[in-house]
């Protein structure tokens, strides 16, 4: 497998549900455990995107990385902190409240990318794009950086202003 960093998008203000969601429970277990078990043995890193008081994630064991750009701008600002800080060629975005994520993510999105100019990898179930769920080139960062600039929020849109293909998955259930 291709060195490859995860950030797990945790960065929201939760004011929908009252609070941090990588920290709401499933089964006695918050999300963020399960997003974690999933995504560490697909990943040489894994960052974690949040714009919470400093600790809060400590005990998980991953760097912290807050956004750069102020205002709680989504989760684009969150893959942009960690594109900033990733060690690897390429870096993998999934959201903190996805809890069933395939064990062969990364390696599915890798496979559609690899051998391609293409500069994303998105999954994709039954023609539906699932866009916080993708694989990057971090090469793309000065993109983000003009996007973001512009006032763009919305990571499709980004998303469409690159060269991808589609990573298709069957399991749907896996991204509930």
């Amino acid at each position: 497998m291709v060195a490859t960093s995860i950030v797990i998008l945790a960065g929201g203000l939760g004011t929908r549900i009252g609070g941090n969601k990588a920290l709401r429970a499933l089964q006695e277990r918050p999300l963020l455990e399960w997003v974690l078990q999933a995504m560490r043995p697909q990943a040489d890193e894994v960052l974690i995107s949040a714009n919470a008081p400093p600790g809060i994630f400590a005990q998980y064991g991953c760097r912290v990385v807050a956004d750069r750009i102020s205002g709680h701008a989504g989760p684009l600002a969150g893959l942009h902190a960690a594109m900033m800080a990733a060690t690897h060629e390429w870096i993998a975005g999934v959201p903190c409240d996805v809890p069933f994520l395939p064990g062969d993510l990364v390696a599915r999105l890798h496979a559609a990318i690899c051998g391609t100019t293409a500069e994303a990898a998105v999954a994709v179930i039954g023609g539906d794009r699932q866009p916080a769920v993708a694989l990057y080139r971090t090469s793309v960062l000065q993109k983000l950086d003009a996007f973001l600039a512009g006032g763009g929020r919305k990571v499709g849109a980004w998303q469409d202003s690159l060269q991808w293909v589609e990573a298709p998955f069957e399991d749907a259930a896996a991204f509930i």
